[in-house]
């Protein structure tokens, strides 16, 4: 008797085809759609409706049964009000990475096993390695597409549930098997936007649950410089959206290098970046996907999604804290994003909370 994969469809490519590729292994496959977000963007549109109707499609064309549930309750819970809370304070979170553990790892996995499923799938760029009794997560075979980074905080019973039909394909080639099969997401473009809210523009969907009052933008000598909307909507390194324009700074464009919540003020400079680099940082929340160093080591960090890997050393403060020291300055590391680790091979060891800054 064949084994049972729920597979969760967004009304993506990606997943419709990790869910074709599935079925042609021989699996019994289930698709799952999940609602997470019910709520309508600025121009009245629901994007999970739409995405719906590309699942139903899909299911048909492929020959699957689909189901959908609703996590909008958890991801509010769960994932939103953690975005706020670090937003308030004056943090850059990361929901996506939130999102994995929390809602798609968590809730549907559990609902998934409660169907009588194997295991559960997903479209994400990733590979699963089975060694020694234990499950590894590597990179993809798509380097350019690699998902990894948001899976930092999965755990070995939930990795020993899951599969990923994509790890040894990439994005041209998911595209091509999509149209092969006409299938209606081939051409559909993949979604930027933030885990399940989809793509609006954020700082205007920020405003609305985060009301912030206007303050001061100082440059690096004090001088009142200009006005920001409140300091939460801003990040580390950030040059675009300061309205600074009639303000030609002596050296270039502005960008943000400091931003201080108790005191509603922003920071800027025009030339001199020295503000933005950070010899190392203080990770903590470190979740170690397979074994738990005992001794300090070197290997590789990624400290936002899009950074080509840096060389780092890792000290173990404890179980879940470590110190970065890096082999070179890195520049605008941002707290409340996420540092994940990685061996040379691509194996990724996990990821914790940037935590600390050390200049």
């Amino acid at each position: 008797m064949s084994k049972t994969v729920v597979v969760g469809l967004s009304g993506g490519v990606d997943s419709s085809v990790a869910a074709y590729l599935l079925k042609q292994q021989g699996y019994n496959v289930v698709g799952l759609f999940m609602l997470n977000w019910e709520e309508q963007d600025e121009n009245n549109n629901c994007t999970a409706e739409a995405d719906f109707e590309d699942v139903k499609r899909v299911a048909a064309k492929i020959g699957i049964p689909y189901y959908t549930v609703n996590y909008a309750k958890e991801y509010k819970e769960r994932v939103f009000q953690y975005l706020l809370d670090e937003y308030k304070m004056g943090y850059t979170p990361n929901p996506d990475v939130l999102c994995n553990r929390e809602i798609k790892f968590g809730p549907f996995l559990k609902h998934a096993m409660e169907l009588g499923a194997d295991y559960i799938a997903t479209g994400h760029y990733c590979k699963r390695v089975d060694k020694n009794g234990k499950v590894y997560l590597y990179k993809s075979f798509d380097k350019n597409k690699d998902q990894t980074y948001f899976l930092n905080q999965l755990s070995q019973s939930q990795l020993e549930k899951t599969l990923f039909p994509l790890a040894d394909i990439d994005k041209t080639e998911v595209r091509k098997i999509a149209k092969k099969l006409g299938l209606s997401t081939a051409e559909k473009k993949d979604s930027t936007g933030i885990c399940f809210i989809g793509e609006r523009n954020f700082k205007n969907f920020l405003k609305s649950y985060l009301p912030a009052k206007k303050g001061d933008i100082l440059d690096m000598n004090g001088n009142k410089v200009g006005e920001h909307d409140g300091v939460m909507y801003y990040t580390i390194g950030q040059r675009r959206g300061l309205n600074l324009g009639g303000k030609v700074g002596h050296e270039g464009r502005w960008f943000v290098v400091k931003k201080h919540v108790k005191t509603n003020t922003l920071y800027v400079t025009d030339g001199d970046d020295s503000e933005l680099f950070s010899s190392g940082t203080i990770v903590t929340n470190f979740n170690w996907i397979t074994d738990t160093p005992t001794k300090d080591f070197d290997c590789f960090v990624k400290l936002r999604y899009r950074q080509p890997d840096q060389k780092t050393h890792v000290h173990i403060i404890d179980e879940h804290t470590i110190k970065l020291s890096f082999a070179e300055p890195q520049k605008a590391v941002t707290i409340g994003q996420f540092a994940v680790l990685y061996a040379e091979d691509g194996m990724c060891y996990g990821g914790g909370r940037i935590n600390e800054l050390i200049k």
